[in-house]
């Protein structure tokens, strides 16, 4: 199986005859179901660095756990880590870690038996924690022990990350255990990892719907997993613009901003980032362009904001802002209307503003040339009617 697998590739030829090496967890599930990896969890029961060296230069290094990324090819990544056995001194805390020499051991520290299983390089020999094979058949997400997400509530994340990928569902008895998870036993930095990650699902909401179902304390009040409208946002929002961002200022729509402005700071969320879900999920922040009636009015409300508040705003404003008002720019700059007498200061900007709005709105002289016209525009004195 590894030996058909282009990703597992170099792995396969930088393991000896008696080097005990072994694909483990997402890539073995990917690989039963018929899927192929993007990357490789790979476990040794030996020091790391000896196979790294053979594979590639490390291009991360992860002391505390005793793992090394190596990308021994464009766009391919192995985890290398060793064969260990893991504590947690305290609910949510990083585990300690101690080395073990048996990849049986190193399984049962796994998130759920879909991914605790184990694929061995040199000659394909299978180890999987018991159930494991069953649970992937009937796509089933089940954690190994009781205490899994009380050593870890992040694991709450990835079992709804699970669920919506392979179309699964979680076994009673490990959402209850999921329901009495406490999720501020953990950083809102690994929070906001893992809602990156759902949000980064071919399926965001059916991820959130579950972490929402499993325990609501892990999202904020008023957040809506599927919100209305999203599917809308997203097909006008332009090449480049972040989904997620868009995914996620809809689902905040319900959440208060006292409640929302720390939630987004805990998660890390950059300040840009923050301003997009603020902005864009608070209806008065919207209201300008939805109403706007011309396209000058358009052009003010739209100017400036993120693509992804534009899209979120929706409707034909926000499609025309896109298609074409977002285009039409002046001929003329400050440097003409200095020539022209205008002093410098804000009066330069507050006539090419008048200018612009002439052009938008069609009230430019089309007898004469466009500059011409502009430069009308911007020296009349007089207000320009509103259409």
């Amino acid at each position: 199986m590894l030996r058909r697998s282009a990703v597992a590739r170099p792995l396969v030829d930088a393991t000896g005859p008696d080097d005990d090496v072994w694909v483990v967890g997402g890539a073995v599930r990917d690989l039963l179901l018929g899927v192929t990896p993007r990357e490789l969890d790979v476990v040794v029961t030996a020091p790391v660095d000896g196979l790294a060296q053979r594979l590639a230069p490390v291009v991360a290094r992860h002391e505390r756990f005793g793992t090394v990324e190596v990308e021994p090819s464009p766009g391919v990544r192995y985890d290398i880590a060793r064969a260990r056995r893991e504590r947690y001194a305290a609910p949510g805390a990083l585990p300690d870690v101690t080395p073990v020499d048996a990849i049986e051991v190193d399984l049962e520290r796994r998130d759920v038996t879909i991914n605790a299983m184990a694929l061995r390089v040199r000659d394909g020999a299978f180890v999987a924690y018991p159930g494991a094979q069953q649970d992937l058949v009937t796509r089933t997400l089940r954690v190994l022990h009781p205490q899994s997400f009380e050593d870890d509530p992040t694991r709450v994340w990835r079992a709804a990350r699970y669920a919506a990928r392979l179309g699964g569902t979680v076994e009673p008895e490990t959402a209850g255990w999921a329901a009495d998870a406490d999720p501020g036993t953990i950083s809102g930095a690994r929070h906001g990892a893992e809602l990156r990650l759902a949000l980064g699902e071919p399926d965001p909401a059916a991820v959130l719907t579950t972490v929402r179902r499993l325990n609501p304390r892990f999202l904020p009040e008023g957040f809506d997993p599927d919100p209305d409208g999203v599917a809308a946002a997203l097909a006008l929002l332009p090449r480049g613009g972040r989904r997620d961002l868009v995914r996620l200022a809809a689902s905040c729509a319900g959440v208060s901003l006292p409640v929302l402005l720390p939630w987004l700071e805990a998660l890390e969320l950059t300040t840009a980032e923050r301003t997009i879900v603020g902005a864009g999920s608070r209806p008065s922040t919207l209201a300008p362009l939805r109403t706007a009636r011309t396209p000058a009015e358009i052009q003010r409300a739209a100017a400036g904001a993120p693509d992804e508040v534009v899209a979120l705003a929706g409707g034909p404003n926000a499609e025309r802002w896109f298609t074409t008002i977002r285009h039409v720019h002046l001929e003329i700059t400050g440097h003409d209307l200095r020539a022209a007498g205008v002093p410098a200061g804000p009066e330069l900007g507050r006539r090419l503003q008048r200018a612009l709005d002439a052009k938008l709105n069609g009230e430019l002289d089309p007898s004469v040339p466009v500059r011409q016209a502009e430069l009308a525009a911007a020296l009349t004195d007089d207000p320009l009617p509103i259409r």
